[in-house]
């Protein structure tokens, strides 16, 4: 799979972004347009301490702005031990861009400053504190899974300001083969210790009813591919669906199962349609079918080979326009 640039040039300004151009990622949808916003279910969680999180709001940027631009998470320990180590990773590789971060779910955003008193920039407000510090280089990395709606929207966002500043759009997560390839060592190799044939790894992605639902089966290629035999990759909403997971593992011998989720953050469907006590979580019904049942709450943004991806990304697109 490769990369093809996109030709839109506006109004004094530069904005350039890359797509992926195969079937698997062309819907323009994204896992996580559908998520369910985590009002009532998180309040079943302790999710962690909001002060301990950068929320990257600060002024004083400078010229070169480097804007992590995510759906976003009320669950304050997995936005900081993912999203925020994304932009840690980013601010570590790219020490002359000022990081600084936005989500576009303003429900989160709300809801996280109720109940902590934090605020954390939406797309626009953070567009309007770069153009107030003068920035001249932005650039926009996306943590989505993959395009959609909301990349789509991202873009007309940011159009808007290109007379004000040279703008560049990066990718999402898995863009290009050479994404899965390295999302999926990054998994396996995070929980290689379960991978001892008497275990199923099952990931849990959200899902879409969209096209761009195929990039789950195509992972589920690709680790089938690489010889990862005991890994299954399912969704909440679509298909692969647990049931479908569950007649997969039949029979194979397995008796016990790893669960883990597919999407950058642990927020609601992890903490909740994954490991909740609830009768029709994951965990719940996989314990009922005999398995005994182990949940990893980490979302793929906790990976370092993940975080690494991030990087490449926008070391990819700074170097492709010079």
């Amino acid at each position: 799979m490769t990369k093809k640039a996109l030709k839109t040039l506006l109004a004094g300004g530069l904005l350039s972004a890359f797509v992926l151009t195969v079937p698997c990622a062309a819907e323009a949808v994204t896992e996580n347009e559908a998520v369910t916003e985590e009002d009532a279910d998180e309040e079943n969680y302790e999710t962690g301490d909001a002060s301990l999180d950068n929320i990257r709001n600060q002024d004083d940027i400078g010229e070169n702005e480097l804007l992590v631009v995510s759906f976003g998470t009320s669950f304050n320990d997995s936005r900081r031990e993912t999203i925020g180590a994304i932009e840690d990773a980013l601010e570590e590789a790219f020490p002359d861009w000022s990081v600084r971060r936005a989500f576009t779910s303003q429900i989160i955003i709300d809801h996280v400053e109720a109940r902590d008193g934090y605020h954390i920039d939406n797309v626009t407000e953070a567009l309007d504190r770069a153009a107030d510090n003068g920035v001249k280089r932005l650039f926009v990395q996306p943590t989505h899974l993959m395009n959609g709606l909301e990349y789509d929207e991202l873009e007309e966002t940011l159009a808007g300001y290109a007379d004000v500043m040279d703008i560049t759009l990066g990718v999402n997560l898995l863009d290009s083969e050479e994404d899965f390839e390295a999302v999926a060592q990054a998994i396996t190799t995070a929980t290689a210790q379960y991978d001892d044939g008497e275990t199923a790894i099952i990931f849990m992605g959200h899902g879409t009813e969209a096209e761009s639902n195929s990039v789950y089966a195509h992972m589920q290629e690709v680790l089938a591919a690489d010889g990862f035999e005991n890994y299954y990759i399912g969704t909440v909403e679509a298909e692969p669906s647990l049931d479908d997971i569950i007649a997969a593992i039949d029979g194979k011998g397995y008796t016990r199962v790893v669960l883990e989720p597919m999407m950058v953050v642990a927020g609601d469907h992890a903490n909740n349609d994954m490991a909740g006590d609830e009768d029709d979580s994951w965990k719940s019904i996989l314990t009922k079918e005999g398995y005994e049942v182990e949940c990893i709450l980490e979302g793929l943004g906790q990976k370092v080979g993940v975080q690494r991806i991030y990087v490449e990304h926008v070391q990819d697109a700074i170097d492709s326009i010079g």
